[in-house]
């Protein structure tokens, strides 16, 4: 072990939030990042209908997803840094705010020249919530509860597909994508009152400079790696659900099922995030292979054959359970392989993570326009899969002994 690998230090028990106000700012952290994936992913299912209002094709609209995924790579950093020295309710509070109000001005826009500024708004916002609310559960909860809690906070990542992406598209089928944007933007706000209400005081554990970050990633090689392997996962992930409406469509699939499809698509994900969080523990490395071949095996079963609604939904459980286990996986590696500088870890980890949303929907729109939209299934499929040569290197078996607290074996 390094000098630089000593875990942190656990806030005194007179800080740490008693365990009933500190579940529930968990809670209320859950919130945000439901409404911020929730936010992030709302075009892939109105795809079709925003381009068609604005007057743009499908690949260009897929910048919707990609703007914000750029911004938050970057942002992530910079509103970690930025805010060092600030209470963490009150920076967290800020930016699920700032989605809110983004939310409802693309609701209102009259071009899409205006959706995307709203677009940078909320990646902007996801980068930085994310990276701090990352590893919030080390704050707010006692040490033993800690990979429970962060199983809890990315529930809000899933069940945001569950809820948030199936019952937007379905509003914007029935009542006009402005008024799902409308919506979620609602729900921003509802989020910044439950964090303001019941989120205690999180004062900012050191001061953090630009210099920590490449600093943290040089001296972590289980670092380095848990990032590639989430580039690789994301951006395979991500080349391919851009576009499954679309996919969906070639095959026959109705657009009315497509809403209930994706529903069956989050329900799956969310036991996929809670079956990670139960396996983290003990079994990180076999948890991160598992995603490499659930994630390969269902694009590659969803592109060679035409699939019914049936064949089409079994699929996508199997394809979700995989995905709906990345973040907690991830994060979890993260934590794990720097515990003595998480915010500068996490801050790297959500910069490549949306960096990795971007560059697969504007991969994923190259190649629909170019080639096809089985293509999409095709490149994610390759690059999911190489997760697994990447997960069997040495440092990355020496992370099968490391706990959530960051105690175990040493690199």
């Amino acid at each position: 072990m390094t000098s630089t690998d000593v875990p942190p230090p656990r806030p005194a028990r007179d800080t740490v939030p008693a365990p009933v106000r500190g579940w529930l700012a968990i809670l209320a952290v859950t919130l945000g990042i439901f409404a911020l994936m929730t936010s992030e992913l709302l075009p892939v299912g109105l795809l079709t209908p925003i381009g068609a209002a604005l007057d743009v094709s499908e690949g260009t609209t897929a910048l919707m997803v990609t703007v914000p995924g750029l911004v938050a790579a970057v942002a992530a950093p910079i509103v970690t840094v930025a805010t060092a020295r600030i209470d963490r309710r009150l920076v967290l509070a800020l930016l699920i705010g700032t989605v809110g109000a983004a939310n409802l001005a693309s609701a209102f826009a009259t071009g899409f020249a205006v959706v995307l500024l709203a677009r940078f708004l909320i990646g902007v916002s996801v980068g930085g919530f994310w990276s701090l609310a990352g590893g919030i559960a080390l704050r707010l909860v006692p040490r033993h509860h800690v990979a429970r809690a962060t199983a809890v906070v990315f529930g809000g990542v899933e069940t945001a597909s569950v809820l948030g992406v199936p019952a937007g598209t379905l509003v914007g089928d029935l009542s006009g994508w402005r008024t799902a944007f409308a919506a979620v933007g609602v729900l921003g706000l509802v989020s910044l009152a439950c964090m303001v209400v019941v989120m205690p005081r999180v004062a900012p554990e050191r001061t953090m400079t630009f210099a920590d970050l490449p600093k943290v990633f040089r001296t972590h090689l289980a670092l380095r790696v848990g990032i590639a392997m989430t580039f690789l996962a994301v951006t395979g992930h991500f080349t391919a659900y851009t576009f499954v409406r679309p996919i969906l469509q070639d095959d026959g699939v109705s657009d009315g099922l497509i809403s209930v499809l994706l529903l069956v698509f989050g329900v799956a994900g969310i036991c996929g995030n809670f079956v990670a969080g139960a396996l983290v523990t003990t079994r990180l490395r076999q948890a991160v292979c598992g995603i490499a071949v659930l994630l390969t095996a269902s694009m590659a079963a969803l592109a060679m054959t035409d699939h019914s609604a049936v064949s089409a939904a079994v699929v996508l459980v199997v394809w979700r359970l995989g995905y709906g286990a990345v973040p907690v996986t991830f994060q979890t590696w993260i934590l794990n392989a720097a515990p003595a500088a998480t915010e500068a870890a996490s801050s790297l980890y959500v910069s490549m993570f949306n960096l990795s949303i971007a560059l697969g929907a504007l991969v994923g729109g190259l190649a629909v326009d170019a080639l096809s939209t089985v293509s999409a299934l095709w490149i994610g499929g390759a690059l999911a899969v190489l997760v697994l040569p990447v997960a069997g290197l040495p440092v990355a078996r020496g992370m099968a002994g490391r706990t959530a607290s960051g105690s175990g074996p040493a690199e």
